[in-house]
């Protein structure tokens, strides 16, 4: 992979010191570990190319024949209602 020199600005200053550390602590060089935050932030946008948003983005799990009720009867157990 070809490496490229980029200088940044307007970099926040004290984000720029916690991620550097956290580079440090894993024993990374800043470069690779920008790297991988640029590909994260690549791979967290959805088709639209919009960041996606939290408890959104989450699909309901089907739990298989007979569970259509469980939250019904958790609800009975936990609240006795």
């Amino acid at each position: 992979m070809e490496k490229t020199f980029v200088g940044i600005r307007d970099v926040d200053e004290e984000t720029f010191r916690k991620f550097r550390s956290l580079a440090i602590e894993r024993k990374m060089k800043i470069g690779e570990a920008l790297s991988l935050a640029m590909k994260k932030m690549m791979n967290d946008k959805n088709k639209e190319g919009k960041k996606k948003i939290g408890i959104i983005n989450i699909k309901p799990l089907d739990f298989g024949k007979g569970t259509e009720n469980s939250s019904e009867e958790i609800d009975k157990i936990i609240y006795g209602v």
